[in-house]
């Protein structure tokens, strides 16, 4: 697959590019020398590979989940720099 200037304009219309023709012509000289490049892989003979997601093993790296009791809440308003009622009182977001 080659890339021409119409598919460099069509994809900068898309993310509402505005190029010259200098650009146009640089960047359609890179993009296909990416798909020339990318397109070596298929050269690979990747019959008896398994697919995977990751290289690397990777396991659930998320602790286990226990009860662990609470601060008080004196203690952790007094981080607070406005509280109200036990709350937190931040500014209102709604009109």
């Amino acid at each position: 697959m080659t890339i021409n200037i119409q598919d460099v304009e069509h994809v900068a219309r898309l993310a509402r590019l505005d190029l010259n023709e200098e650009e146009k012509e640089q960047f359609t000289a890179q993009l296909d020398a990416i798909l020339k490049y990318a397109e070596k892989l298929n050269e690979l003979d990747t019959d008896n590979v398994e697919p995977t997601t990751h290289v690397l093993h990777v396991s659930n790296v998320m602790r286990e989940d226990k009860v662990h009791e609470s601060l008080p809440i004196e203690k952790v308003l007094r981080n607070a720099p406005d509280d109200e009622d036990g709350q937190f009182k931040v500014p209102a977001v709604l009109e």
